[in-house]
């Protein structure tokens, strides 16, 4: 599994939430007395799932990861939170009535056998909120950031080892994994730069001016076809886009829109062994 680092994942998970709640309405969060949210990481949502349940709902967070165990645990809205892998993780059968996860699939080389074990451990449903990375979309005041970004992500894309581009396609994964499919429903995650700039968005400026951002990913980027002379062209204009937004900055006229689509697969566990898909046995699942 790829691994992230907490600044990472709030950087980009921030205010992920916080325009709409929308997209989550077919969880039927009301309905659920115990939620797990699988790949946590600094446990985003996990609090949204707790704002948004009645209080005696309990939501439990769960990672690989101590380090953003450490961190979801911690500071004034601590997450209830457990170190375990996707693929087994450390509960009975049937210990909730809703797994859920975001942005943990398109992570993973085999996601239906992640869905499968979401599965055994759920009574009911199962969720995966996963993003299309490759229809991301940017709207940028500097004219050569577009071009850029759509250049380092196909490069970036065709390096990676998993497929971050999952979206809509989850539902395949929990077909493969013998789930009902309920509903897919898309959300645009929108994030907008623009005066007065929060540090965050300045923060952003400076990794693009010195292309620490693309340092970053070099090695993936590198495992496709892109060549190290052109890894280095790409990082220069890079820089150089970087310098642009800074310097719009400066005159308060840098502004970026960037929209990245998110789908919600929703999937109901059908009543049958659900170990029989993981060892290879069969069995005919019942109605759901």
């Amino acid at each position: 599994m790829r691994e992230f680092s907490e600044d990472y994942l709030e950087r980009t998970r921030e205010g992920m939430w916080d325009d709409s709640r929308e997209a989550i309405e077919a969880l039927a969060l009301d309905s659920h007395e115990r939620i797990l949210d699988v790949g946590c990481g600094t446990g985003e949502l996990s609090r949204v799932l707790a704002e948004e349940t009645p209080d005696t709902t309990d939501v439990v967070g769960c990672d690989a990861d101590p380090t953003l165990l450490a961190v979801a645990s911690a500071g004034d809205d601590p997450v209830s939170a457990v170190a375990g892998d996707a693929l087994r993780l450390p509960f009975p059968d049937d210990s909730f009535d809703l797994v859920v996860c975001q942005a943990l699939l398109i992570n993973l080389p085999d996601p239906a056998t992640a869905v499968a074990e979401f599965a055994r451990v759920s009574s009911d449903l199962v969720a995966a909120v996963e993003p299309d990375n490759a229809a991301v979309e940017i709207d940028s005041s500097v004219e050569s950031e577009g071009n850029l970004e759509r250049r380092a992500r196909r490069a970036y894309l065709d390096g990676v080892g998993t497929d971050v581009s999952l979206g809509a396609d989850a539902r395949d994964a929990f077909e493969e994994a013998d789930i009902a499919v309920v509903e897919t429903r898309q959300y645009d995650h929108v994030r907008t730069i623009e005066p007065p700039y929060c540090e965050g968005a300045l923060e952003a400026a400076r990794r693009k001016a010195t292309g620490a951002g693309l340092a970053d990913d070099r090695e993936t980027m590198l495992e496709g076809e892109l060549t190290e002379t052109e890894y280095d062209d790409l990082r220069s204009a890079w820089r150089t886009m970087g310098r642009d937004v800074i310097d719009q900055m400066g005159e308060r006229e840098y502004q970026r829109e960037e929209t990245v689509p998110f789908f919600v697969t929703v999937g109901r566990v059908r009543s049958t062994d659900r170990t029989s898909w993981i060892d290879g046995s069969t069995s005919t699942p019942n109605d759901v």
